[in-house]
């Protein structure tokens, strides 16, 4: 075939005149730039969901599920009083604080969707809702074997003598589902995958010690009553010397025996360690799960201490009732910073040195 000077063959250039678009000359396609893939920012990997993590999801659901029941029959019987947790709209409210966003993030592991977020949450409701169990079995069982005065269900009683209703075997059965869904979440951890890219690890070691800082002052706001007996002042006529007159009211957490103690102790052991692991967990999800877990429990006792002062007259909120209400809401800000985190500028989300089959997953 003949040849040109310019190293052409007759025909070519027509050829190349039909490849080319019509908008000009032909472009050469560029590869994606390095970093950048299909996926989302924080390079977010699920693979399959093992049967053991819906099981946990379902456990977990099923837990919040009984214990938004257990808020309507009768909580307890003591010293012949009905006590109950829906004597109000704000009482209900409160109470149902835990059992819905157990439900939520149960249904949403139940259903496969992004699974570590809501096993990293079981795990950590499931550690603490062992304290949590421990203590309520207390009140239900043993409190009448050292009878004193206790704050239960917003009203102030002596526990002479104890009868459950129904509001409480439920609540006792909604507990122990949450710690066996804590349970079964800890198997299905090593057979969940579940990655992304990284993008939480500049902040995790700040994130740890916040956590961990916020749950060993909210262990120390636990020790004592939330709502408390407010002192009396008595003033001498004579004198006209004013007296402070303690009146005796409800028991610290520590100052109970038994189960209570045990229970305690169980409680501020586990805010510490799950506060700590909370933040390390992988991918970002995961961190959130477990710091929404805790953020809960702390925001729980926070509101429970508000309802008992708003419920009685003869309460008043204390200092450490107000400080695990801030508390609870920082630890959601500290999920909420976790789950919107997005690194600083210059540092991929993805890692480049990921392999390229990876990052299209």
């Amino acid at each position: 075939m003949a040849t040109r000077k310019d190293g052409t063959t007759p025909g070519s250039s027509a050829t190349a005149r039909r490849a080319a678009p019509r908008g000009g000359a032909a472009r050469t396609a560029r590869p994606p730039a390095r970093g950048t893939s299909a996926v989302p920012a924080d390079g977010l990997v699920v693979g399959d969901v093992p049967v053991t993590a819906r099981v946990a999801g379902a456990l977990l659901a099923l837990a919040g599920l009984v214990g938004a029941v257990a808020v309507l029959p009768g909580y307890l019987v003591v010293g012949g009083e009905p006590l109950s947790l829906a004597t109000g709209p704000l009482d209900v409210l409160v109470a149902l604080v835990t059992p819905l966003v157990a439900l939520a993030v149960g249904v949403l592991t139940a259903l496969g969707r992004v699974p570590r977020f809501g096993l990293a949450y079981a795990a950590v409701a499931g550690g603490l809702g062992t304290g949590r169990l421990l203590i309520e079995l207390y009140q239900g069982t043993a409190s009448t074997t050292r009878p004193g005065v206790e704050v239960l269900a917003g009203d102030l009683v002596v526990t002479s003598t104890v009868v459950t209703g129904a509001g409480w075997v439920l609540g006792v059965v909604a507990l122990a589902l949450t710690v066996l869904a804590g349970v079964v979440a800890v198997l299905a951890w090593g057979r969940t995958v579940m990655e992304d890219g990284g993008a939480l690890d500049a902040l995790r070691p700040a994130l740890a010690g916040s956590a961990v800082l916020l749950a060993a002052v909210a262990a120390l706001c636990l020790a004592l009553p939330a709502a408390d007996v407010p002192d009396d002042l008595v003033t001498d006529p004579a004198t006209g010397l004013v007296t402070v007159v303690t009146t005796e009211g409800p028991r610290a957490l520590l100052e109970r025996p038994g189960l209570a103690l045990l229970g305690g102790l169980v409680l501020a052991a586990g805010l510490l360690l799950c506060a700590g692991v909370a933040a390390s967990l992988r991918p970002r999800l995961a961190a959130v799960g477990g710091l929404l877990a805790l953020a809960v429990v702390v925001l729980q006792a926070g509101l429970s201490g508000w309802r008992d002062a708003l419920h009685s007259t003869d309460l008043d909120w204390t200092v450490p009732g107000i400080g695990l209400l801030l508390l609870g809401i920082a630890a959601v800000g500290l999920a909420v910073l976790a789950w919107r985190w997005q690194p600083g500028p210059g540092r991929p989300a993805v890692d480049d040195d990921e392999p390229e089959d990876l990052r299209r997953l």
